[in-house]
């Protein structure tokens, strides 16, 4: 997966989706919950938060024993298109309330 500011046709993989909607709903939430709630393996989650975390689109976080997730909402998604949508408002559309997930907005809005 590319950089955020690397190769803008690099994909966002659609494998990605899921675990990083359970993420921006509950960041604090492990990642083998997050792997049962979408039907993956603990293995596979770690893959996925492990590459968005390389990317720059996840960023860790310790908390005591645990990791929580932040999801930077303000990087674009990396295909070409007309308008690039935020991550963040990908990631808030399938809750369908308009109500965004808790997303760490850093950058321009």
């Amino acid at each position: 997966m590319a950089a955020p500011s690397g190769d803008p046709g690099a994909p966002w993989p659609t494998s990605a989706a899921d675990p990083g909607v359970c993420i921006a709903h509950d960041p604090g939430a492990r990642l083998r919950d997050t792997a049962a709630s979408v039907g993956i393996t603990e293995r596979s989650a770690y893959g996925i938060v492990t590459d968005l975390t390389e990317a720059g689109y996840v960023v860790k976080q310790k908390d005591g024993r645990r990791n929580r997730y932040q999801i930077q909402a303000h990087l674009p998604l990396p295909e070409p298109a007309s308008q690039e949508p935020a991550i963040g408002d990908v990631l808030a559309l399938p809750a369908g309330t308009g109500a965004r997930p808790q997303l760490t907005r850093t950058g321009p809005a």
